[in-house]
């Protein structure tokens, strides 16, 4: 089960390779304009999933499939009887069910396949400590959250949502972590000014460095450097 947002592109086609292969499946497509004035306009922006890749797709167990049929189902029933007044918002409860649904069997996935989800853990470890080296943030600046993504080849939503059912935690925060580490060891072994540090680190104002500093750590540099004199 896959799901595709406004404006991307759908492209079917059957696998040459497999010999009298009949695909089957459903295809539920909603206008936007379906949504207007309704509680989904804005809540349907709060599943990721719609941002994940296809192979990041959902894979449901026959109970579960069963489960989403069944919706699919009522909601065919629905758009195929007489329209009135209550069929915008009964077809909308069943759209609202089943995203609800989607976003439980998601999180199930992620803890199913904790294995993989644990090597992505180590895999992301590894890439931000490739782009921590020393003097690579001069170059390149910080690390974004879609080009951690796209060295692990995965969506940014996707790995998110990850990182959020291993440690509760986000991409940006997991790189941040990263940052401050990386910052703590400038500070606690080095003589460099703030500003030197900062601008190793791929901040372009001090103060920005000082500010993020703070936050994760209730300290400024000048007093965590105080700490280890």
């Amino acid at each position: 089960m896959t799901f595709v947002a406004p404006n991307q592109i759908i492209n079917l086609r059957n696998n040459p390779n497999i010999k009298a292969h009949k695909p089957s499946g459903w295809l539920l497509l909603v206008h936007p304009d379906f949504l207007w004035n309704t509680s989904l306009a804005k809540e349907i922006k709060q599943h990721d999933f719609f941002g994940y890749n296809v192979n990041e797709a959902l894979f449901l167990s026959k109970k579960e499939e069963q489960m989403i049929l069944n919706l699919l189902k009522n909601i065919r029933q629905e758009y195929q009887t007489n329209i009135d007044k209550h069929s915008q918002k009964i077809v909308i409860a069943q759209l609202e069910l089943l995203l609800n649904y989607a976003e439980r069997f998601y999180e199930r996935q992620f803890i199913t396949r904790k294995i993989s989800s644990h090597q992505i853990l180590g895999q992301l470890e590894n890439v931000l400590t490739e782009y921590f080296k020393e003097g690579s943030l001069v170059e390149r600046g910080l690390p974004t959250v879609q080009q951690v993504a796209e060295s692990l080849n995965l969506s940014s939503n996707y790995l998110s949502s990850i990182l959020k059912s291993l440690t509760g935690q986000s991409t940006q925060q997991h790189i941040q972590n990263k940052l401050i580490e990386r910052a703590k060891e400038e500070l606690s072994t080095t003589f460099l000014s703030i500003s030197e540090i900062a601008y190793n680190l791929g901040f372009e104002h001090p103060a920005s460095f000082t500010k993020l500093f703070k936050n994760k750590t209730q300290m400024s540099p000048v007093e965590f450097r105080k700490t280890y004199n």
